[in-house]
């Protein structure tokens, strides 16, 4: 195969797992990382806790769009190229034996995310990377393209989350959806943040939108958090993003159909009735919060099931379905910050990652306008799109 030289601008997941493919495939290529950080695969070393989510099963998943509410139709198709159990064939190949938890996130068996980024950099092992080295402009020319005076056969860019500006990408003509974050908390200005530590398998939703999630929710000091809200978050990032992170929230604390809860609250009435309301609960809710939630209902501490009356039943039912919220701004997710937003797909060729009008430019990672809700989802799609944009430079460069 020809020599050729390739540019990976990004020393991230999507960076270094398209180097791994291009130096198994090509080894007598040339790549070159420029990487703007110190040093590379710096937030796969802290995902997951310091554990790294590597992707998910996907057991219990309907659709890809339940997980990607950004880049699910080109994804749908990607997988079936390199999908989850791609991924984890790769990694348990190359050394790292990988564990599904009950909630179907992947990890490493070690549960150290170092394991990762040391095989990552042993499959691209002779790549060359100039680290602190961040890349202002990227210039094509009549024989490839050109970065700080050097030639280059083909450029992929992988450098993540994209600034609200664009960079050098907005001057090469491409259309941007504007970046606006995903995967964040939010901050609530509301005594139930007295209850900070209590965690309920809840519903949220946006009132008046379909946005809507369910699985744990944590109270916290400042607000709300845990799965239901990051989920939550990222449905509606661009609507709350417009919305300046104001937002009215409704929380459904019990699954079912409300004649479903009424039911369960009248057999619960009716089994204690002389029981006080505050301290005979539905299991599910922690007993602290169940006691907070009765005071915001007008139920007296002192009030029993069979003195609440019919007025009294209807206000535990209605919160119980459906206990609003106003969203006062948002907290970022610990470190794992996540972009809606970046380089349109309608510029992209599925099936390489290149863009249309841009021939030997290639995107992988989070600097296209796919994301997805937290779970090892966004790692799966650095993989799946770093390895087909690795598969399109060889198919493309090697023919001509």
């Amino acid at each position: 195969m020809t020599d050729r030289k390739i540019a990976i601008i990004g020393g991230g997941a999507a960076g270094y797992f398209a180097a791994a493919r291009l130096r198994k495939s090509a080894p007598g290529w040339t790549v070159v990382i420029f990487e703007a950080g110190p040093r590379p695969l710096a937030k796969v070393a802290i995902t997951g806790g310091g554990r790294c989510n590597l992707t998910n099963s996907f057991e219990g998943v309907r659709s890809v769009a339940q997980a990607y509410p950004r880049g699910a139709r080109l994804l749908e198709r990607s997988f079936r190229t390199f999908g989850p159990a791609d991924t984890l064939k790769w990694f348990e190949k190359a050394g790292v034996r990988c564990v599904t938890q009950p909630d179907h996130c992947v990890f490493p068996a070690s549960q150290d995310a170092m394991q990762v980024v040391r095989t990552l950099l042993r499959a691209a092992d002779g790549v060359q990377l100039r680290c602190n080295t961040k890349i202002e402009e990227i210039t094509p020319s009549v024989t490839g393209w050109e970065i700080a005076g050097e030639r280059f056969d083909a450029v992929l860019i992988t450098t993540g989350g994209m600034q609200r500006e664009g960079g050098f990408i907005r001057k090469l003509g491409l259309s941007v959806e504007t970046p606006v974050p995903s995967l964040f908390t939010f901050r609530i200005d509301d005594p139930i943040t007295h209850m900070a530590g209590s965690v309920v398998d809840a519903s949220a939703s946006l009132s008046g939108t379909k946005f809507r999630a369910e699985g744990p929710l944590l109270i916290t000091d400042w607000g709300m958090s845990g799965p239901a809200i990051l989920k939550l978050s990222s449905y509606a990032a661009r609507y709350l993003a417009e919305n300046g992170y104001r937002a009215n929230l409704s929380v459904r604390w019990l699954p079912g159909t409300e004649d479903e809860v009424r039911s369960r609250l009248k057999a619960l009435s009716e089994s204690s009735p002389r029981r006080f309301v505050s301290s005979a609960h539905p299991e599910e809710i922690p007993s602290r919060l169940w006691a907070h939630l009765c005071g915001k209902w007008g139920i007296p501490a002192t009030a029993r099931w069979s003195e609440v009356g019919q007025a009294g039943f209807n206000r535990i039912a209605s919160g119980i379905m459906s206990d609003p919220y106003l969203i006062a701004g948002k907290s970022r997710f610990k470190e794992e910050f996540v972009t809606c937003g970046g380089v349109a797909l309608s510029e992209i060729d599925p099936a390489t990652m290149q863009a249309k009008r841009l021939p030997g430019l290639f995107f992988a990672g989070e600097v296209l306008d796919i994301d997805a809700i937290t779970g090892g989802f966004n790692l799966q799609a650095a993989w799946t799109t770093g390895f087909l944009a690795a598969e399109g430079m060889l198919k493309t460069l090697e023919h001509e």
